[in-house]
């Protein structure tokens, strides 16, 4: 019977990964805007590796890390805003019996801002984060993470997400994962990594949700 909802935040709650993108690119490393895009929904510890070469990894990571993290707190986390009826769908998931546990690469002290942004803080009954994980999405670690802290198994959970990588983690525990458009992947690019359906947003999921697997598997 399923339980537990593994959400993601960034792309599937919040409108934020075209700002990811852009702070990444801001350190002088030549890339474009769709080759970051496509790498958002990694922790920086899985994006570091894309673009920086392996020669000046160790000396540069640190730096990199704490400089974008300063960046994007700066500059870009005031212009984030929330996904229509994001709130609207996880209390809807709630009344449908199913807890609710965070299960992002966001760093830990960014979870109380995106609460405040969805107005989810009541909602929300655990969370991993980048903190709780060795390695970051595409591995399994945040995922692993989110089902020890609320002791349950993999075929109690579904997982919420907007990017493969979403996908690809939870899948390497047997996790079935709904997967979201808003976060500016292909529904295809979704279904090929794993998805086992594919909605617009979370407004569009909150319109579907009897149909969706989120209800089925009640």
């Amino acid at each position: 019977m399923l339980e537990v909802l593994l959400t993601d935040i960034d792309g599937t709650l919040v409108d934020s990964n075209a700002l990811h993108a852009e702070a990444w690119r801001h350190f002088g490393i030549q890339v474009g805007m769709d080759e970051a895009w496509r790498q958002i929904g990694k922790g920086g510890d899985q994006v570091i590796p894309v673009f920086v070469p392996e020669a000046d990894r160790e000396r540069l990571e640190k730096p990199l890390k704490e400089f974008r993290k300063q960046l994007f707190h700066r500059d870009y986390m005031h212009r984030m805003v929330a996904f229509s009826q994001a709130r609207e769908l996880l209390l809807r998931a709630r009344e449908s019996g199913l807890e609710i546990v965070l299960a992002t690469s966001s760093d830990k002290e960014d979870l109380p801002a995106y609460g405040k942004l969805v107005g989810m803080d009541d909602l929300i009954d655990e969370a991993s984060s980048s903190a709780d994980a060795k390695a970051s999405k595409p591995e399994a670690d945040i995922f692993a993470a989110a089902l020890r802290k609320i002791d349950m198994r993999p075929e109690q959970a579904i997982a919420l997400g907007d990017t493969p990588w979403d996908a690809q983690a939870a899948g390497k525990l047997g996790i079935r994962v709904v997967g979201l458009t808003c976060g500016g992947w292909k529904a295809d690019d979704l279904r090929d990594a794993g998805c086992v359906e594919v909605w617009q947003d979370p407004a569009d999921l909150l319109f579907h949700f009897d149909e969706s697997a989120l209800r089925r598997s009640l």
